[in-house]
């Protein structure tokens, strides 16, 4: 393998939801080829990240210093998964001096100007709010609030069941697609031509995009300031 294909390959990470994926593809033009992608059993992301990257890297026959980029899936979702997903990116970028952009686990799911809602256990769902010609925006939202958005969206992509059964009663009107749960792979489609284009993200300053507090947060010491995620896609 030449030098010059090997900087044409990027690695994903996705450790938001209850299963994590990782994947690494090549860039041709502004096509991806996902050469492998592997599944993170939930709760095991801590213990096997690091390793199921390896093995993807050896797979492909390349190091981390031969990658162009990483794309990072930030949330929202699971705190501890978030965080070490994003913790296992800056620890790769930095060794590897390699830029990282990051994006939202709700912009994977919009494809074109579809909005996208995700459970969020406690009867809410994390929404993304996007229409053609204008910047979507990303909320966690319950019954009330989803009330409250007036219009709805006419068309929503939605992947577990409890999130279309929150939306349904709420905006009977808005089509539910259904859709299959976000990937690293996903992600990866999506995002490696716009690395390869100069678009990156500070990874000393890269954060989770919560959308939530945490339950410490919410049950600790009420005088404590809220944590605020990253809100960049």
């Amino acid at each position: 393998m030449q030098t010059d294909v090997k900087r044409n390959l990027y690695l994903a990470i996705d450790t938001c939801g209850a299963t994590g994926t990782v994947a690494i593809g090549r860039l041709e033009g502004q096509a991806v080829e996902i050469l492998s992608q592997t599944e993170l059993e939930g709760r095991s992301f801590s213990a096997k990240l690091v390793a199921a990257v390896g093995d993807l890297l050896a797979q492909a026959g390349v190091t981390l210093r031969d990658l162009a980029g990483i794309v990072a899936v930030s949330g929202p979702g699971s705190f501890t998964g978030v965080r070490v997903g994003l913790s296992a990116v800056k620890g790769f970028a930095e060794a590897a001096e390699l830029p990282v952009l990051a994006i939202s686990r709700l912009e994977v799911m919009a494809v074109g100007d579809l909005s996208a809602a995700l459970d969020a256990h406690r009867h809410e769902v994390f929404l993304r709010l996007g229409q053609s010609g204008l910047a979507a925006g990303e909320l966690l939202a319950g019954a009330e609030e989803l009330a409250a958005i007036d219009p709805p969206p006419a068309r929503i992509a939605v992947c577990d069941e409890a999130a279309a059964a929150l939306l349904a009663p709420a905006w009977p009107e808005c089509a539910i697609v259904r859709v299959a749960p976000p990937t690293a792979a996903d992600a990866l489609a999506l995002c490696a031509p716009r690395l390869a284009a100069g678009e990156r993200v500070d990874v000393a300053l890269l954060d989770g995009h919560y959308l939530r507090r945490s339950d410490a947060e919410i049950f600790g010491d009420p005088t404590a300031p809220a944590r605020t995620g990253n809100a960049r896609g």
